[in-house]
């Protein structure tokens, strides 16, 4: 065990040194690079594939093991709760940055822009409410684990979750069953992670290849301005909520997830941490129903990265078009993003699609000027990423924290670095919270 874990030291050096080379071959070799896309987008699509088995065992497993279903309940209502008023000051941090910041004059829209914008407009189109809830009831069983989209596997997993519960201990087999299963998925993850370093190469070298950095100069304000909203955003405002509440540092937090933010850095997609996040919150110690349910939850509920995106890139785009929105239009244009913030998924290019529908729902005659933030939307997607990504695991130790589902004692010896992550299997430590210590020597 001891080997295993000194080999995955080699793994994120590796992930580093890879992203390094991919900017080198980018810039040196960019149509080349550019080829190198499939690379980086089969390892995405790699680890994509793990989310709904590792989320379907989690839930399972979480809720079957529950004595009470309204336990789970007041978990979920926490949660959306939570994620509603978070997204809404992420939205009202994005409107007061971009208002500050003032990055969009002296840009110019072309024939060629506009067209890029309708189209995105077209790829966001918002979807009625009848069709987002109908859109979570997957067509079987089955293919809730097949289709993966995280809400209806979120659905069949409550379901299969509150069956077994119901079951009592003709279910304990079945619950035996799906944890070794679950033991199974995060080996598999953990396998797949050793194609880190490639994946990043070919995803840092395709992007780094078809933008080059000339083509960031005159939008750099604008990345800059995001890049500081989003730092304020998870250092002051989950910072300061996390120590009020929790009594957690953000920064030891952020240390214990270190790995995951570099692979999140190098695949733009937080979809990509998804599995290791609910592992890695189950190790902290946090339930397996807190875990399991606030995660999948907040990677479609709670994306503050996102919905800063949303409201700084439409401030961005009306100074650009000099079309500057008045504060009362700045007011509604919030209120309506909270809710076209829900549509947007963790995986890249979301984010510009949601912002094109939206405003093509809200206000019409920006939608040409989405065309004019394009070209570094994959910049900033990492961002979006990121904080995505933290909000999601400050959310679930605060909702821990609430529902008294948070073992704090083995929360302090894990960010501490006394009790490490198994980076070998990468699966949650089924172990009792607080491992027996051996006599301190005299």
């Amino acid at each position: 065990m001891r080997a295993g874990r000194e080999r995955t030291h080699y793994l994120y050096p590796a992930v580093v040194a890879a992203v390094l080379a991919g900017i080198v071959v980018g810039l040196a070799a960019p149509d080349f690079a550019v080829q190198l896309k499939p690379v980086g987008t089969g390892f995405v699509n790699l680890i994509k594939m793990m989310i709904s088995p590792v989320i379907f065992t989690t839930i399972v497993l979480g809720i079957g093991s529950v004595t009470k279903a309204a336990k789970v309940g007041r978990v979920g209502g926490l949660a959306l709760g939570y994620f509603l008023v978070m997204s809404t000051v992420a939205l009202a941090i994005g409107l007061l940055v971009g208002n500050i910041v003032d990055p969009g004059h002296g840009l110019h829209l072309t024939s060629a822009l506009a067209k890029a914008g309708h189209a995105q407009a077209a790829t966001g189109a918002a979807e009625g409410t009848s069709d987002f809830l109908l859109g979570i009831i997957p067509t079987t069983l089955v293919s809730a684990l097949t289709g993966g989209q995280v809400l209806q596997t979120l659905l069949a997993a409550l379901l299969v979750g509150f069956a077994l519960q119901s079951m009592g201990a003709a279910g304990a087999p079945v619950l035996r069953g799906v944890e070794h299963l679950q033991k199974l998925v995060f080996k598999v993850l953990a396998m797949i992670m050793w194609a880190a370093p490639v994946g990043a190469f070919g995803a840092i070298a395709a992007v780094v290849g078809a933008t080059g950095w000339a083509a960031l100069k005159s939008l750099l304000m604008i990345m800059l301005g995001f890049y500081a909203a989003c730092a304020i955003f998870v250092v002051v405002v989950l910072g300061l909520l996390l120590r009020l509440v929790a009594g957690v540092n953000v920064f030891a937090l952020l240390r214990y997830l270190g790995r995951e933010f570099l692979l999140i850095l190098s695949t733009s997609s937080s979809e990509s941490a998804l599995p290791r996040l609910i592992a890695k919150m189950e190790h902290l110690g946090v339930s397996r129903p807190v875990a399991g349910i606030t995660v999948p939850a907040g990677y479609s509920f709670n994306l503050d990265g996102t919905a800063i995106y949303l409201t700084m890139a439409s401030i961005f785009i009306a100074q650009a078009m000099d079309k500057p929105m008045s504060l009362g239009s700045q007011i509604s244009l919030l209120l309506f993003m909270v809710i076209a913030s829900k549509g947007a998924a963790g995986v890249t290019g979301a984010g510009l699609a949601t912002l094109a529908g939206g405003l093509q729902s809200h206000a019409p005659a920006l939608v040409d000027g989405v065309g004019l933030i394009v070209g570094i939307d994959r910049f900033m997607s990492e961002a979006r990423a990121l904080t995505n990504f933290a909000g999601n695991a400050v959310a679930t130790i605060l909702i821990g924290h609430w529902t008294r589902e948070l073992d704090r004692d083995r929360m302090t010896l894990v960010l501490s670095g006394r009790l490490p992550f198994d980076e070998t299997t990468q699966s949650p430590d089924p172990a009792p919270a607080i491992p027996a210590q051996a006599p301190a020597a005299a």
